[in-house]
C-alpha cells in the first residue's frame, strides 16, 4: 500500500511539471514535445533598448514584450523566442544607453531569426512588438516574405480595443492620452506593474516631456520625432500606477492568448500561400 502511494504521488508530481515556454528554458529531448504542444507555433517578442525617460529602464519595451508573450503561453501554450531587441531605434542615438544597429544588419538578423526559427521546426511564427518604432519594419518585412517561396506563415498581432476597454481605461487615466506617446503614463504603468523594482518614480518630473513643435511643416521626415521630443520623452510618466498598467497588462495578454488560439488552428493560410506561390511558379509557363 506505501509503495502504492509512493508512486501515486511521483506520477503527480511529474504530471505537474509544467514544459516550459521559454526556448532557452527548454532542454532538447523536450523540444519535440513543445513543437507539438505549440502546434508548431512560437511567439517572437520584439523590443528594443533606449531611454524610456529618466524613471524606466532602458528595456521597458523589451520587459514589457517578454511578460506579456510569456503570460500570454500559460493561457494557451506556445514557445517564446527568447531577448530580441534587434529593431530600429535611430532617434534615439543621441541618449545614453540606446542600441542602435545599422538598418540593413536589422533586416539580416530578422530573416536569418525567423529562417532558424522554421529550420527548428516551427511553421506559424507570431511577431508581437513592443515598441512604437518598429511596426513600418516589421511590415515591410513581412510583405517580403512574398518574395520567394516558404513552407512557414509569419503573423504580427497587434490587440485590439474595444469599447468597453476603452470605457474602462478612460475612467482610470489621470494624463491626455493624445500626449501619452513615449514613457508616458501608460508606459510607466505597465513597468510599474510588471517590474516595480525597476521604476524610479520621483525621477519622472526631471526632463520635460513637452512636445517642443520646433518644425512646423506639413510633411514627415526623420528628424521631426527629435524636433518634437528633444529628451525622447513624451507624456506624463509620473501619473503612472501598477493597477492601470494591470489592465493594460490583462488585456493585452488575454488577447494574444485568443490569437494564439486561433492561429493554431488555422490551416487556411499555410494553403494560400501554397497556392500563391504555385500561381508566381506557373505565371509565365
Amino acid at each position: 500500500m506505501r509503495t502504492l502511494l509512493i508512486l501515486l504521488f511521483l506520477s503527480k508530481c511529474i504530471t505537474a511539471q509544467e514544459l516550459p515556454a521559454r526556448w532557452d528554458d527548454l532542454t532538447a529531448s523536450d523540444f519535440p514535445k513543445a513543437l507539438e504542444k505549440s502546434s508548431q507555433t512560437c511567439i517572437l517578442p520584439i523590443g528594443i533598448l533606449e531611454k524610456h525617460g529618466p524613471h524606466v529602464p532602458i528595456g521597458s519595451d523589451l520587459i514589457h514584450v517578454r511578460e506579456w508573450a510569456i503570460r500570454a503561453s500559460k493561457k494557451e501554450y506556445a514557445v517564446v523566442f527568447p531577448d530580441y531587441f534587434y529593431g530600429q531605434i535611430n532617434e534615439a542615438r543621441q541618449q545614453p544607453g540606446t542600441f542602435s544597429l545599422p538598418s540593413k544588419l536589422i533586416w539580416d538578423l530578422m530573416e536569418a531569426t525567423i529562417e532558424e526559427i522554421a529550420r527548428n521546426g516551427f511553421k506559424k511564427i507570431v511577431i508581437i512588438n513592443g515598441h512604437g518604432g518598429n511596426p513600418e519594419f516589421i511590415r515591410f518585412f513581412m510583405q517580403s516574405q512574398l518574395d520567394k517561396r516558404r513552407d512557414y506563415a509569419v503573423f504580427f498581432f497587434e490587440p485590439t480595443r474595444d469599447e468597453a476597454f476603452n470605457a474602462k481605461i478612460a475612467q482610470m487615466r489621470k494624463s491626455d492620452p493624445a500626449n501619452d506617446q513615449h514613457a508616458g503614463e501608460k508606459e510607466t504603468s505597465l513597468l510599474s506593474y510588471y517590474r516595480p523594482d525597476l521604476v524610479q518614480m520621483e525621477k519622472a518630473g526631471q526632463e520635460s516631456s513637452v512636445n517642443q513643435n520646433r518644425l512646423p511643416i506639413p510633411a514627415y521626415t526623420a528628424i521631426g520625432w527629435y524636433a518634437k521630443f528633444p529628451n525622447h520623452y513624451a507624456g506624463e510618466g509620473a501619473k503612472g500606477n501598477p493597477e492601470l498598467g494591470k489592465v493594460y497588462a490583462d488585456f493585452e495578454i488575454e488577447s494574444l492568448a485568443k490569437a494564439l488560439k486561433q492561429i493554431k488552428a488555422d490551416t487556411k493560410t499555410l494553403q494560400l500561400q501554397k497556392e500563391f506561390y504555385d500561381r508566381v511558379d506557373n505565371l509565365n509557363k
